[in-house]
């Protein structure tokens, strides 16, 4: 999910389980598509150039991604939520080799990315028509280097895939040294959030989050992003790069996430939990 940007007015719509979809084509941009289900952007995907990431917190996830391991080397990776698949398309583009896996739950959303913002050249993406939960559950122990959850219905987070047990789960599928990345979007004093953030550092030794100022201070809706893994993460040249990108984002690790976390406590399954909305103007829906 990520704020609504410059683009042409609507161009088409196509029914999807999860309500309705539409590709907005980019005036700026040849090849450069947004598209959108129930009003709310999911992707921004550009055809000629996958190494181009729009939205600022996908930016931050191609630096996670950019500094993991050695540069360019190929990676075992399985990304929960699928869209337009753009952070699969970036990765296959800067580390040739990589094997990848999207489960997505909506067989017509993935329809009709296959037909209209193709992945047939992609080599390596798999696609699997299945929800998060079950499709991490079928994946071997240890065989992946890297986990990406970054699945919304609409506008929020689903509770299921936030939870410790299914942080567990994800932490049984990486390698030793291998990296979970998680999308998580709240708003006003990130009380969601924070507990994301605990969830994930409760099962993962090494962690860190990435987020717009104005948002890691909970003053506005909007992403943030948490990294984590059994071995210490590259925060100080990820520091860098938030700092010094075209969209000024800023780290937070060590005590500094501690206190962030400081009496959230972690998400379990069971739990009556309510995801954060963002409010209607965030994506100017009336």
């Amino acid at each position: 999910m990520a704020r609504k940007g410059r683009r042409e007015p609507r161009l088409d719509r196509h029914r999807i389980a999860g309500g309705e979809a539409e590709l907005l084509r980019d005036a700026d941009r040849d090849g450069g598509w947004m598209l959108l289900v129930g009003g709310v952007p999911q992707s921004y995907v550009d055809l000629g150039d996958p190494t181009y990431l729009d939205f600022e917190y996908m930016r931050l996830m191609g630096d996670v991604v950019d500094t993991l391991g050695l540069e360019g080397e190929a990676f075992d990776a399985v990304h929960v939520g699928g869209a337009g698949c753009t952070l699969p398309r970036y990765i296959a583009a800067t580390r040739p080799g990589s094997r990848q896996v999207v489960l997505e739950p909506d067989g017509a959303l993935v329809q009709l990315v296959r037909e209209r913002l193709p992945v047939k050249n992609v080599r390596g993406l798999r696609i699997r028509v299945t929800d998060g939960r079950s499709g991490v559950a079928a994946v071997p122990d240890g065989a992946d280097d890297l986990v990406v959850m970054d699945a919304f219905a609409e506008a929020s987070m689903p509770v299921e895939l936030a939870t410790r047990e299914f942080v567990q789960d994800v932490a049984r599928v990486l390698r030793p040294g291998g990296a979970y990345l998680v999308n998580v979007a709240d708003g006003f004093r990130l009380p969601f959030a924070r507990r994301v953030a605990a969830t994930v550092r409760s099962v993962f030794p090494h962690a860190l989050l990435l987020g717009d100022p104005g948002v890691l201070r909970g003053r506005r809706f909007g992403n943030l992003i948490v990294a984590a893994s059994r071995e210490p993460l590259p925060a100080a040249e990820l520091g860098r790069r938030a700092a010094g990108g075209i969209t000024r984002a800023r780290l937070v690790d060590g005590h500094d996430l501690a206190a962030f976390c400081a009496g959230a406590a972690p998400l379990c399954d069971g739990e009556e939990i309510t995801p954060p909305v963002p409010p209607p103007q965030v994506f100017g829906r009336s």
